[in-house]
């Protein structure tokens, strides 16, 4: 059994952006999934990306923003969506809407995502 006190949690930020890593291959031995909260403050963006070997899945649990998809398209994600991204799957997302967004992602296989934020705490 792994336990993973609140205080150990490791943030990871970017502007306008904290990645609260709640279980990742720094603090867990599972070699199956990432499990992280995210929280966007209004008109944060996460730019489009893929990753080439793990799928994602997004579950929004506060406010309502844009999913950015492939070819420049958009898609509504509000509290309660869940998205699934396979691999290689462009995603990212803005908060246009005028409160905190939140949504817990699930990777599998794990990534190590320190490597895209600047500030790490």
């Amino acid at each position: 059994m792994e336990f993973i006190k609140a205080s150990e949690i490791k943030e990871l930020s970017n502007p306008g952006v904290v990645s609260r890593q709640l279980l990742n291959p720094e603090n867990s031995s599972s070699e199956r999934v990432t499990i992280t909260e995210v929280h966007l403050i209004p008109g944060a963006v996460q730019p489009r990306h893929t990753h080439d070997a793990s799928e994602q899945i997004w579950y929004a649990t506060k406010g309502s923003g844009k999913l950015l998809l492939a070819d420049g398209k958009e898609k509504e994600f509000k509290a309660g969506d869940v998205a699934r991204f396979a691999d290689k799957d462009v995603h990212g997302l803005l908060n246009d809407g005028d409160g905190e967004f939140i949504y817990v992602s699930v990777t599998a296989p794990p990534i190590n995502f320190g490597y895209a934020y600047k500030d790490k705490r």
